[in-house]
């Protein structure tokens, strides 16, 4: 058990780690929550995953060819979205989706040379062959990677790890009811099964998600794949098919689906559907950006505490805008699963220059009352992961946690 490996633990008493009681609400007691996600074929999740990809690839190589992962940070995309004409049954784009890539990574130590720029379109390439209706001919990537900061190298020169930003970390645990029923719903609509039985579904998707009391409502935005769509009942029909799907995995019956739609039987021309020949905006009009859509935890949540910090892309070895995110989600998982809290909430701040297990401070916070005891076991588990940060590391270069 988890909780057997920190009973003995003893604190690093270097380590600021703060266990406190707020007033604030509960998320429960909040009578209004809105949630939002932004599925796989998004243009802002096109942009977070790629420069995640990216990282993990370089890393990989650095590992094997230094033998550890040297300064990089590949945390700027942008997606300009291309121009289409989509057609029952068919469409052609007229105007190809460009992906622009950015950042600083190193790419010789001594004589030996690495590849940045094949890495880096590979990396791209390889995430966008999983969108099942996206086609090689479809896109454009252009790769701007340059060398970086002479000062940022010294940091990583350091055999203590060193952060090499000042940066804020946020985490909570666990999950509300809405927000499983958004990742849940996003998961399944991405899933390669769901794409299997319904190909007419691109993986371009957005949910919103409003409760209001008990009641919760989603609106979801979903492009449909022209090629699979021959006519408006075709499409009218798939879209019911695709909501009782989603009512059975969700039990919410208020579900909108493209809400700009006209109604059946109003409708008269392409423009009156959401159709396009990808099954992503991207294709017409969307444009995409690093850092715009979910948090580390496949989330973008205003009724909780959120950090605006990028994540993706960023380097997993000392950029604590990337790490102290994904720690502060373990730490409250962590103290939910073990000590049985209903609700936790991590803060970690960094400073630059310091050594990445040791921030600033570690503020954990929940709205109920906890004993003593109890408030040293969430410490513990802190120091615990503190202690143990480049674990996670490793979890990030090998895709074992989630940042978009």
């Amino acid at each position: 058990m988890f909780l057997n490996k920190i009973r003995h633990l003893q604190i690093d008493k270097m380590r600021n780690i703060i266990v406190e009681q707020t007033t604030s609400p509960t998320i429960y007691e909040n009578h209004i929550e809105i949630i939002e996600r932004k599925c796989s074929g998004h243009p802002d999740t096109i942009c977070d995953a790629i420069c995640e990809s990216v990282s993990r690839e370089l890393s990989k190589e650095y590992i094997k060819r230094f033998g550890k992962v040297l300064h990089h940070n590949v945390d700027k995309a942008l997606l300009v979205a291309g121009e289409s004409k989509p057609e029952f049954g068919g469409g052609k784009l007229t105007k190809k989706i460009k992906i622009i890539i950015s950042g600083r990574a190193t790419s010789k130590v001594g004589n030996k040379k690495i590849d940045i720029k094949k890495i880096v379109e590979e990396a791209a390439e390889e995430y966008l062959s999983k969108l099942h209706a996206l086609k090689p001919e479809h896109y454009e990537i252009i790769a701007e990677i340059n060398e970086g900061s002479g000062i940022l190298k010294e940091v990583f020169a350091q055999k203590m790890p060193l952060s090499n930003d000042t940066s804020i970390g946020v985490g909570y645990a666990p999950f509300s009811k809405t927000e499983k029923i958004v990742l849940e719903v996003g998961k399944m609509l991405n899933s390669k099964e769901f794409v299997k039985k319904y190909p007419a579904v691109g993986e371009d998707i957005k949910i919103m998600a409003l409760r209001q009391g008990r009641h919760i409502k989603l609106t979801i935005s979903m492009a449909f794949v022209s090629k699979y769509i021959h006519n408006f009942d075709e499409y009218y029909e798939v879209k019911e098919k695709v909501k009782e799907e989603i009512i059975k995995k969700s039990g919410c019956r208020d579900i909108t689906i493209n809400a700009l739609d006209k109604k059946k039987e109003e409708a008269k021309k392409i423009e009156d559907i959401y159709l396009h020949v990808t099954g992503l905006s991207a294709e017409m009009g969307d444009d995409g950006q690093v850092g715009r859509g979910n948090r580390i935890n496949g989330l973008i949540t205003p009724y909780r505490e959120m950090t605006l910090e990028a994540a993706a892309g960023k380097n997993p070895t000392r950029h604590v805008g990337k790490i102290y995110n994904v720690v502060a989600n373990i730490i409250a998982s962590e103290i939910v699963k073990n000590l049985g809290l209903k609700e936790v909430h991590v803060k970690i701040l960094s400073r630059i220059g310091n050594p990445i297990d040791q921030p600033q401070i570690v503020n954990i916070q929940t709205p109920y009352e906890i004993e003593r005891e109890t408030a040293m076991k969430m410490k513990k588990i802190a120091d615990y992961w503190l202690a143990n940060i480049t674990k996670v590391t490793d979890m990030i270069i090998e895709g074992k946690v989630g940042i978009y």
